[in-house]
């Protein structure tokens, strides 16, 4: 990525799909027990702050974690089930963080 992308406009046109790495370590994070509108049935989860290897910081859900959650942990991005909207039951998915596999 460039530095004028990362550095100028408004901050949706600054990130361009495919610009994050799929990598990196849990920064901070918080315990979430009374969830938003429509994320009631996922509480409690994990939402974090990733710094991932290319140095951006990410908000993401963490997800397949087994045991304590610790600043530093290495994670790896995938692909989740979010939320199921409408009455056709629409689907949505989207990325979070999971323990790094070796």
């Amino acid at each position: 990525m460039s530095a004028d992308a990362t550095q100028t406009g408004p901050p949706a046109q600054r990130m361009q799909a495919g610009d994050y790495a799929l990598r990196g370590t849990v920064f901070s994070y918080t315990l979430v027990q009374e969830a938003p509108a429509g994320f009631e049935e996922q509480a409690p989860y994990y939402l974090a702050l990733v710094e991932l290897e290319d140095g951006n910081l990410i908000t993401a859900q963490l997800t397949d974690i087994d045991g304590d959650v610790q600043i530093g942990n290495a994670v790896e991005m995938v692909t989740r089930k979010l939320t199921t909207e409408g009455a056709r039951g629409m689907i949505v998915y989207g990325y979070k963080f999971r323990p790094l596999i070796k």
